[in-house]
């Protein structure tokens, strides 16, 4: 009689463990529908944004506005890393540091004196661990960054480059494309200020 009371009591483990995962993945999927809504919403005006600053670009303007600058060489460069500050996101960090691993190796290569920034845990934890030199970092940003973290962020690099201390400043960050598409395809890397790699 005992065995028969410790399996209906499994059973019903069992099916509460399912109810609890079933919520679970509805709350996860809510959540994913938002964020996706947001990342789409956004799209417009950043492309509208890119294609304005490339329309107002000229020479006159870029020896009034030191930020406009296009460097012919590039001697010293930042490297800004985004990732997450929780794992259990499957390759999403690991491609991203790999991404950023690729792009510090390449600048290197090329003679580039390269300052990492991290923002997120992640890809602070993982180069403290291989012991590369931080030069700033961020885990306080949550899951809703606003403007005036983007403003934190940036602002130092911005000032640094308009002093011509910095030639390129790099974004390595997850570029959404669909909710099917694989991980492998999420990391990018893109050129602020300086020239594109490809």
């Amino acid at each position: 009689m005992a065995k028969g009371r410790e399996l209906k009591g499994r059973i019903k483990s069992v099916e509460n463990t399912r109810k609890i995962t079933r919520t679970m993945e509805m709350v996860a999927t809510s959540k994913m529908k938002r964020a996706m809504d947001r990342v789409v919403g956004a799209r417009p005006y950043a492309q509208a944004l890119g294609e304005v600053m490339s329309r107002l670009y000229s020479p006159e303007l870029a020896e009034r506005f030191p930020l406009l600058r296009q460097p012919t060489q590039v001697r010293r460069a930042a490297v800004v890393l985004i990732t997450g500050n929780r794992g259990l996101s499957g390759a999403f960090n690991a491609n991203l540091i790999r991404e950023s691993r690729n792009l510090i190796g390449q600048l290197e290569r090329d003679g580039v004196e390269v300052e990492l920034h991290a923002v997120g845990r992640k890809g602070l934890g993982y180069y403290r661990y291989v012991g590369r030199a931080v030069a700033s970092s961020r885990t306080d940003i949550g899951d809703r960054p606003t403007s005036e973290n983007a403003a934190e962020l940036v602002d130092g690099l911005m000032a640094a480059f308009a002093k011509g201390d910095l030639d390129a400043v790099y974004i390595v960050h997850a570029h959404f494309r669909s909710a099917i598409s694989t991980p492998r395809q999420s990391a990018s890397s893109t050129a602020v200020h300086g020239p594109s790699r490809s």
